[in-house]
């Protein structure tokens, strides 16, 4: 069988060090943000950030997308003209936007960069995506909401010059492709312009009025604290990755721009492994060993959403908060110091404890446990370390010869 497709893996990038750690775990690609621009302004990269991204990624021969995804008011045009001016000179690989008038504005003050129709535009047919392509776009991220005919329609029917993506892993939002105003109704703060609160995870009480007392509330009892009613599974693509590769789908993308680094070399890694191994012998793909991976970062659980069937209610069984009981974010490798290595902590470790080293381009994680521990500024044996404070290290000897950047994964 010839596979002629190799897809992009993109993936997000909430500051240049997630940038670096995307990268070294196998994305061809990143987007971020562009401060209040784009649709996660919690997630900014500042312009310095920005540049230093763009300059490394091209150096390495990546690519970099910069969002200005936001549904802007008139008052933001002077910001989006000097935004879209300084991403032109910075050659910033793609801008992400969904706003005609900013596109409009893209194509004047950005002409050198290639603009991607966000998800937020909510493309779910091929004569949407082919009136972006007459209106200047190169790349169409089609809405969540679509099954797997309907994006092979897509495809089949688009313009050849136009690429399609799509998400393949992340929080699905309970808003229509992420247009949602529940956030600034509750809250005072607007998804549409990058602010949003995430209140559909938050927790609510649901009440019935009895039919013959009015005014007599009922609680609808979940658990101890209250019912998640608004907040979906996770999606989760990688049992589907065969089928969206041989379907020719351009670029795979991974959802989570506020995530950790920890989050991001799990399930980058795991993606890119599928990837390659599916492209290098597709008879013998099994995508137990990488949801494996996967089932290890925080979720919500996962679902398939509508992917393989429109009909399908399984994200709609609410799990509530994010949580993984078994594995949490040990730390990052610094550097090689004195026979052993400086490590970044970022959750408590402890002699004893045992610990997996995640290495860029094999699924196989190393598990071993911690023999010793020295603390960083006396050279001291020391039997725990807690993140008291940012940046806080340890030094640690580990089974292996690592490399800087790769992530420490700590089994409760």
């Amino acid at each position: 069988m010839e596979i002629k497709n190799k897809p992009e893996l993109l993936a997000p990038a909430g500051s240049f060090e997630k940038a670096k750690t995307a990268f070294l775990y196998g994305a061809d690609a990143v987007y971020c943000g562009t401060g209040t621009l784009s649709l996660r302004s919690r997630a900014e990269v500042d312009n310095d950030d920005l540049a230093k991204t763009i300059e490394y990624a091209h150096k390495i021969g990546k690519k970099v997308y910069a969002a200005i995804n936001i549904y802007a008011w008139d008052t933001y045009y002077e910001e989006i003209k000097k935004q879209a001016k300084m991403l032109n000179e910075l050659k910033v690989d793609g801008i992400i936007a969904s706003d005609g008038g900013v596109m409009e504005i893209l194509k004047e003050y950005a002409p050198d960069v290639e603009i991607h129709v966000s998800t937020q535009a909510n493309t779910v047919s091929y004569h949407a995506t082919n009136f972006w392509h007459k209106n200047g776009a190169k790349r169409v991220i089609l809405g969540r909401e679509l099954n797997k005919e309907q994006i092979r329609e897509i495809i089949k029917n688009k313009n050849p010059e136009m690429d399609v993506e799509i998400f393949i892993h992340g929080a699905i939002c309970f808003g229509y492709s992420g247009r949602c105003f529940l956030s600034d109704f509750l809250a005072s703060r607007s998804a549409n312009l990058g602010d949003c609160a995430q209140s559909c995870r938050w927790a609510y009480n649901v009440y019935v009025e009895e039919h013959n007392n009015p005014g007599n509330l009922m609680p609808v009892e979940h658990d101890e604290n209250g019912t998640y009613i608004f907040s979906s599974k996770d999606m989760c693509l990688i049992k589907e990755i065969p089928e969206i590769i041989d379907m020719g789908v351009n670029s795979l993308k991974i959802e989570g721009r506020l995530k950790t680094e920890y989050y991001l070399a799990s399930v980058v890694n795991a993606y890119r492994n599928a990837i390659d191994d599916y492209l290098k012998d597709p008879e013998y793909y099994d995508y137990r060993k990488y949801l494996k991976e996967l089932e290890k970062t925080k979720t919500r659980g996962l679902t398939t959403f509508y992917f393989s069937d429109r009909n399908n209610k399984d994200f709609q069984e609410y799990e509530g908060k994010q949580y993984n009981p078994d594995y949490e974010f040990g730390g990052k490798i610094l550097e090689e110091k004195d026979e052993k290595y400086l490590i970044e902590i970022r959750n408590k470790l402890t002699v004893g404890d045992t610990m997996e080293i995640l290495i860029p381009e094999e699924i196989e994680p190393i598990v071993f446990a911690i023999q010793d521990l020295w603390d960083n500024e006396t050279g001291e044996r020391i039997q725990t370390v807690n993140p008291g404070k940012a940046g806080q290290t340890v030094l640690m000897k580990l089974p292996m010869k690592v490399e800087q950047g790769w992530i420490l994964r700590r089994k409760k």
